[in-house]
């Protein structure tokens, strides 16, 4: 069975959270990720993120860290607290050249922004598999 979870347990195995508070970078990613076959989900913020993770759980997490309301930390952070969205990969676009410490201590590998097209679904394809 393709995408069978457990009784309730919903997982969507090729849905990419898109966590970014700047609507044209987000906006891009979505349409980028969807003309390639993935189902998206977007959030401006972490707490929107954790929100949406809660009700369907995606394969990978595109998060931004610079963001109002609860940024790319607070929300790496509070994921990593929750048993069921602990497992989920988060791969960080970023533009914000952080120390490599505090980087490392989100345990996700990072994309530069402007982030390249190649880069971006190569990341995703690692962590959900191929769609398109």
């Amino acid at each position: 069975m393709v995408g069978h979870a457990g009784a309730g347990e919903k997982v969507a195995m090729a849905c990419v959270l898109i966590v970014e508070d700047d609507n044209d970078v987000r906006e891009f990613m979505d349409l980028l990720l969807s003309a390639h076959g993935f189902e998206t989900m977007t959030a401006a913020n972490g707490r929107e993120a954790l929100e949406r993770m809660r009700v369907k759980r995606p394969c990978l997490v595109l998060l931004d860290l610079m963001m109002p309301v609860m940024d790319g930390w607070q929300f790496r952070a509070q994921q990593l607290r929750e048993p069921a969205l602990a497992g989920v990969p988060v791969v960080c676009v970023t533009a914000v050249a952080e120390d490599t410490e505090r980087i490392e201590r989100l345990k996700a590998p990072c994309l530069r922004k402007p982030v390249e097209f190649q880069a971006l679904l190569n990341a995703v394809e690692g962590a959900c598999g191929h769609h398109g």
